[in-house]
């Protein structure tokens, strides 16, 4: 089957429907294969390694500034906090200055379990991507990503 550029002036450029097909399918293979790992090695499913991240470096974390970093929504963050919660590797605790919400921190048990987690996330990775692309393509995509993100996160609020 052919491709068909997504392009619209004519010129000659990437084809822009088989680049979002890529990077989706490879949002969904690596997601795959990184979840795995950390199932197997640590009975943590990336879905909870995720917002744990995000709790342990987000100082009076709350529930939006998991939604927010991980753009998913804020009743379905709330539903994840209380299974997190539940498996007792995060703790909610009442803001002081407003009763309505709380903050939310790892556990002891939680810090230990994500610091063992990053260690195989991080190896899983460099095993996935690092052995795979040179050093310095890896860098430049990590700036476009960021830039496509912030474009599109604009033009949905908008901007």
């Amino acid at each position: 089957m052919e491709r068909i550029s997504a392009m619209t002036d004519g010129a000659a450029g990437p084809d822009l429907t088989a680049l979002f097909s890529d990077l989706v399918r490879l949002e969904t293979e690596l997601w795959e294969l990184v979840d795995a790992r950390l199932r197997r090695d640590h009975d943590l499913a990336l879905t909870w390694f995720e917002p744990m991240q995000v709790i342990d470096r987000t100082p009076g974390c709350r529930v939006i500034d998991i939604a927010e970093a991980l753009s998913i929504t804020i009743g379905g963050t709330s539903k994840l906090v209380d299974r997190i919660e539940q498996a007792g590797w995060c703790e909610r605790s009442p803001k002081p200055d407003d009763g309505r919400s709380s903050t939310i921190a790892l556990t002891r048990s939680g810090r230990r379990l994500l610091a063992a987690a990053h260690r195989t996330f991080a190896a899983e990775l460099d095993d996935l991507l690092g052995a795979a692309v040179p050093p310095r393509d890896l860098q430049r995509l990590a700036t476009i990503v960021p830039t496509l993100r912030s474009h599109i996160h604009d033009h949905r609020d908008g901007a």
